[in-house]
């Protein structure tokens, strides 16, 4: 027959079997749920004040929510792809239209200065070569086209899973702005710890990813304002335009915001405004770059109990190891540490105090026994299982 205690090993390893066993299966979708939990924690203020002014309506709060932010990321993204595709067409009928009119000869004349020799020897090299051009063309495209379709076909994959777990992460979202309490509840129910740390370590994760959302945020706009005054002292075309590109660059951790400010450098040059192209690369190396590295923790201090020099190497180590995402994963685990550290300090406390320590209690005061039943609150159980508090 079975001991007690064997059995109780044997449930706990079956415990973490079906931990290990739900980690397999939502490993897929680690992403969008950990995004997913990030955005309901931020967005829980707002999903309440919603759900009250709509008198209750939980669920309709939640799906405003998930609507706002779809268009937060296809509005700035179809503006750009607006404004590039108005480009190239623009682009293309200017061509058409001058190659009618003048030729191929005309086109040089609208190439810059420094530009112009590369262009005009160029020219002449298509013009002697014209003969056997198309069939040069049609080797090459018939050499390099399996390279070219798996290229293709590794860009469509990218973006039908970045759709997918984008939709997966809306999904999730939902329900956990709409259930999110009663989720919390449950975990707290469940969990091992005492009552109240769940919830206290829970609320640190939503404190800690809230600054992280908010620094980043914030930073991509200084960031903006920034670049923005450097298009405007080099004179690149289209400031504001440029300016918008910035900050939606200025969110993906592993390009930056000092790409676009090297991209408008490079069409300075390319229309001969060297001093221009050189001050603008400087520009967004030095101050918009490194601004990144300033900016963050500072502000991700303000929501967060650490050191700065703290935040930003775990800001760093996490999207060293994590990519993107530790920019979350990072801070939340060092916040994790510290938590956890900080509600052993409080709730157990030492065993016996250090020497130098404050406030040491009189060695004539009465103990308190420390056998089956004790708690470090100050409540005891009795032999029936109730409360009654220590004096």
């Amino acid at each position: 027959m079975a001991t007690a205690q064997g059995a109780r090993r044997v449930f706990v390893g079956l415990i973490l079997l079906s931990i290990a066993l739900v980690l397999l299966v939502i490993s897929p979708f680690f992403e969008a749920f950990f995004l997913a939990a990030v955005l309901a924690g931020a967005f829980h203020g707002l999903q309440t004040r919603l759900t009250r002014r709509l008198r209750g309506r939980g669920g309709v709060a939640a799906g405003l929510i998930c609507l706002g932010i779809v268009l937060a990321l296809l509005v700035p993204l179809a503006a750009l792809t607006t404004f590039i595709v108005s480009q190239i067409i623009e682009g293309v009928n200017f061509i058409s239209t001058t190659v009618q009119q003048r030729g191929l000869e005309g086109l040089v004349t609208y190439v810059p200065g420094p530009l112009k020799g590369h262009a005009s020897r160029m020219l002449e090299s298509f013009q002697a070569g014209s003969a056997g051009m198309w069939q040069t063309v049609q080797e090459q495209l018939s050499s390099r086209g399996a390279t070219a379709a798996q290229t293709v076909g590794g860009v469509m994959a990218a973006t039908g899973s970045l759709i997918f777990q984008t939709v997966m992460m809306l999904i999730a979202l939902y329900f956990l702005l709409l259930d999110g309490p009663r989720l919390v509840k449950w975990l707290e129910s469940v969990s091992p710890l005492k009552r109240g740390q769940t919830t206290e370590l829970l609320l640190e994760f939503r404190s800690v990813t809230r600054s992280v959302l908010v620094s980043s945020i914030a930073t991509a706009g200084v960031q903006a304002v920034a670049a923005l005054a450097g298009y405007l002292i080099a004179r690149v075309p289209v400031p504001i335009f440029f300016a918008a590109i910035t900050f939606v660059f200025a969110l993906i951790p592993a390009v930056g915001a000092a790409v676009v400010c090297l991209a408008a450098s490079l069409l300075l040059l390319a229309t001969g405004h060297p001093v221009a192209a050189i001050f603008l690369a400087a520009w967004g190396i030095i101050v918009v770059g490194l601004s990144d590295n300033v900016v963050k923790p500072l502000l991700v201090k303000r929501g967060m109990h650490m050191h700065g020099v703290i935040i930003f190497f775990a800001l760093l180590g996490g999207l060293a190891i994590f990519g993107p995402i530790g920019l979350l994963l990072g801070p939340l685990s060092v916040a994790f540490f510290l938590a956890v550290l900080r509600i052993y300090e409080r709730d157990y406390g030492r065993s016996s105090p250090r020497p130098g320590d404050p406030a040491t209690p009189p060695q004539n005061q009465p103990t308190v026994d420390k056998g089956e039943g004790w708690e470090p609150s100050g409540i005891i159980l009795d032999s029936r299982g109730e409360e009654r508090h220590s004096h």
